[in-house]
């Protein structure tokens, strides 16, 4: 039997353009001589849908859209993940399904056992889990088909009662299919393969594993399916953060790519992230209908990074770089960031503030009478830059892209409706020390971000001298705490036990408690970590945290 994996990037919703790429995917397979031809989890309608899903219009689409690619089920059969109605009468009013599809139509449907709710995933809002797991049948095999977390409850500690595959090996399958939509994170591939091998080891049976790719909003898919032998070693893989379309032949449980194989190396952790972030900027314009992007360059490391990337994804015809020097502006910063202009080609904007800033404390010194300057003029002057970049926004179409670190967006180093303000988070879910190795990357081949900007302290520039180490622990330090308490999820006296000391551990952890609030407000973050803010950590706004 000829199997074909359709990697493919769908769009949320996109009926008329998912079914047309799904049923050109079909007849191309079926040309290359497959018998059947697998695709993703949710394939049709997209995921995540979230409320959606309650749509009734949504749903009506995707069972329509079911029908016509299953018509094209003749002469190849095909798998396929939708949303489904339950008709049992019993728990929530949906499936999340697998459609098989041959001779023109749906001949079976099984639904996805077990379904998560941890991280950003909260398939039970919407999804009732099934109860029941049979093999399908096909050209005389027999095919333990799974969808995505019902191969994870391998992994300790369990969190759920049973696992689908211990129904499936019951009646003795001849090969394990996952269809899944498992989001991207720079440390998980590695996860994914061990929980796929001790499957395939434990059922002694190939295992093929088909991921989406593309990114939605704040979610980024990567692809990256993997192949399987029984013995658990890897075949193949395929590619990353792109659609791919591979070919495998499926004869005595045994599977043989009928392709050259890809390098099955794994690219190092910068290099995943630079390329989940392009994706991500790529298609939040693309599926949105954007073609060009406005940036706020100062001269730091951040706004270069984010300004690079947005010229690599979209072309540096499409991206506006605007410097917005001030009275507390260094010569260096400006020539900076023109450097970076001229290297990236970028168009570019200069907006000094300093008269816009006058006005404003012109106007405000009755009201602020007998006060002393504090941290509201710093403030007053990255909200006059956030509002010169949505003038510029609007004036001219552009989509103003945010260029706050993750360790910033933790502890609140950040100005609410200033340089907290756009449209899509960047590098929101990147520490500081990776913006710099993140950097270094970019400058692999060619220097893009200025020699300058890599090696000078980093700053706010809205005082005389100001450097971010002022307010806050050096960024090495900062992370290594931020990296404990929000990925890992340790309490401070965890963090004394690693070393910390306690008061920069006590100091840390009231910085990004008492900053939920901007967070809350703060624009969707591309997701590369396996705990990013946004959906994937969920705080009460008002609240008395334990330490």
């Amino acid at each position: 039997m000829i199997i074909a994996l359709a990697q493919l990037n769908y769009h949320i919703g996109n009926f008329e353009q998912n079914t047309a790429k799904i049923i050109r995917t079909i007849h191309a397979a079926r040309d290359q001589g497959a018998d059947l031809v697998v695709f993703a989890e949710l394939a049709i309608g997209g995921y995540p849908a979230k409320d959606l899903l309650r749509s009734d219009a949504f749903l009506t689409a995707c069972q329509q859209s079911l029908l016509q690619i299953a018509e094209q089920s003749l002469g190849i059969a095909c798998i396929i993940g939708v949303p489904l109605p339950n008709t049992t009468g019993r728990g929530k009013a949906l499936f999340n399904a697998a459609a098989f599809l041959a001779e023109g139509k749906v001949q079976q449907i099984v639904n996805k056992g077990l379904l998560p709710d941890y991280d950003i995933f909260d398939e039970y809002r919407y999804f009732q889990p099934a109860d029941t797991h049979h093999c399908i049948s096909y050209q005389g095999h027999r095919i333990a088909l799974t969808i995505c977390e019902d191969l994870w409850n391998a992994v300790e500690p369990k969190l759920y009662a049973g696992s689908p595959m211990d129904k499936l090996r019951e009646e003795h399958p001849d090969i394990i299919i996952n269809i899944a939509a498992s989001p991207f994170s720079y440390s998980h591939q590695q996860e994914r393969i061990a929980v796929l091998q001790g499957e395939a080891r434990r059922s002694k049976l190939p295992l093929l594993y088909l991921n989406q790719v593309g990114a939605h909003t704040d979610i980024i898919f990567d692809g990256r399916s993997i192949i399987l032998s029984d013995e658990g070693e890897l075949v193949d893989t395929m590619a990353p953060f792109e659609e791919d379309i591979r070919y495998y032949r499926f004869e005595s449980n045994d599977i043989t790519p009928l392709q050259k194989r890809s390098d099955l190396q794994q690219p190092d952790e910068v290099a995943l992230i630079y390329q989940a972030l392009l994706l991500g900027i790529r298609d939040y314009f693309k599926k949105s209908g954007f073609t060009r992007a406005v940036v706020g360059l100062s001269g730091g490391i951040d706004s270069a990074v984010v300004a690079a990337l947005a010229c690599e994804a979209l072309g540096p015809e499409n991206v506006m770089a605007v410097l917005m020097p001030s009275v507390y502006s260094s010569d260096h910063s400006i020539s900076d960031a023109l450097d970076l202009v001229h290297y990236t080609g970028c168009l570019h904007e200069i907006i000094p503030i300093q008269p816009i800033a006058e006005a404003f404390n012109d106007q405000l010194t009755t009201a602020f009478k007998g006060l002393s300057q504090d941290i509201t003029e710093e403030n007053i002057q990255a909200r006059i830059r956030g509002t010169l970049l949505m003038a510029m926004a609007n004036k001219h179409g552009y989509i103003l892209l945010n260029t706050s670190n993750k360790s910033e967006a933790a502890v609140g180093y950040g100005t609410l409706y200033g340089d907290m303000a756009g449209a899509l988070g960047v590098i929101g879910d990147v520490y500081k020390t990776q913006v710099y190795q993140l950097a270094h990357y970019i400058n692999r081949d060619r220097v893009l971000i200025p020699h300058n900007t890599l090696v000078k302290p980093p700053s706010a520039e809205l005082r005389p001298d100001q450097q971010d180490s002022d307010s806050l622990p050096e960024y090495a330090l900062l992370d290594a705490v931020l990296f404990q308490y929000i990925e890992h999820e340790k309490s401070a006296e965890q963090l004394v036990g690693l070393g910390f000391e306690p008061a920069l551990v006590n100091r840390i952890l009231r910085l990004v408690n008492q900053a939920e609030f901007k967070r809350f407000q703060s624009p969707p973050i591309l997701r590369i970590s396996n705990k990013a803010f946004g959906g994937g950590r969920v705080m009460p706004l008002v609240a008395k945290y334990p330490l």
